[in-house]
């Protein structure tokens, strides 16, 4: 099938993610991604670390550790309360990409199915979209010279295939398809759960109060501090990417030039009277 020029975009459960990190390795063979050299990490069970250059998908497990009487902090509400969580963690494909906005060679794109995808052969190398990114999920490819991050299987999608990852979940925790249609599924199966009694279970970027909108949004079990998500308090484009922060600084530059024409013309009628009461 052929996917409609409409925006597309992932749906992942995290209440079924079983951590197989079959995701990630269909994402590294599909797009020949090396891997990074394999380190200690000392975080649970993640030999991968984080999002970068090398890992376009990162399985995220979450151990909350009991104090000494037994008791979780935070318990959460899978399986009984057993202390896990798991995510599989990619590009949030943001409505409203900081990463797009700061790239000085339009290397960064919104394509035909909504997504975010750099095209390397336009990149410079500058890495203003790693600082800008809000997720931390763009890596520098020392070799190509060139930043990296999910395509969202762009390749795929104009081969009327979906995503690897989404192929190879045995889950089906990741979801694929037109977002009109994952935020149906995901609203139903918020509704659900929330009716079972895990009251703590919650749609993140399903609406537009987190960088506009995900294209790549999530159901968590617990709050988004807990997955290392900005909240909704916390989660703004940097000032240089939205109207406040442009207006702000323009006020700023007048105030600073006002400023600084009256020092020099203050500077200016002391050194004349200095020379007038010189010649005198």
């Amino acid at each position: 099938m052929a996917w409609q020029e409409k925006p597309l975009g992932f749906f992942t459960d995290t209440s079924i993610c079983i951590g197989c990190k079959a995701c990630e390795v269909a994402c590294k063979e599909w797009n020949q991604l090396k891997g990074d050299p394999a380190t200690f990490t000392a975080d649970s069970y993640d030999n991968t670390g984080q999002l970068d250059a090398q890992n376009w998908r990162h399985v995220q497990f979450i151990e909350q550790i009991p104090d000494n009487k037994g008791t979780i902090a935070t318990p959460t509400p899978i399986a009984g309360g057993q202390a896990w969580l798991m995510m599989s963690d990619v590009c949030k494909h943001c409505k409203e990409a900081s990463c797009l906005e700061v790239c000085p060679t339009n290397a960064i794109v919104r394509t035909e199915f909504d997504t975010v995808f750099i095209q390397p052969d336009v990149c410079n190398g500058c890495r203003n979209c790693i600082s800008a990114c809000p997720y931390g999920v763009i890596g520098f490819n020392e070799q190509a010279g060139v930043a990296q991050k999910c395509t969202l299987c762009y390749d795929r999608l104009q081969g009327g295939l979906q995503p690897a990852c989404a192929k190879a979940c045995p889950t089906e925790s990741i979801k694929f398809g037109y977002i009109d249609d994952l935020h149906a599924v995901a609203d139903d199966r918020l509704a659900a759960l929330q009716k079972a009694g895990y009251q703590k279970a919650q749609l993140y970027g399903r609406d537009t109060k987190v960088y506009g909108g995900l294209n790549a949004f999530f159901l968590l079990m617990d709050k988004p501090e807990v997955y290392k998500l900005p909240n909704e308090a916390n989660a703004t484009l940097p000032s240089r990417n939205n109207l406040p922060g442009y207006v702000g600084g323009v006020a700023t530059a007048v105030l600073g030039l006002i400023a600084g024409l009256v020092a020099f013309r203050s500077g200016r009628m002391s050194g004349t009277d200095h020379t007038t009461t010189g010649r005198s």
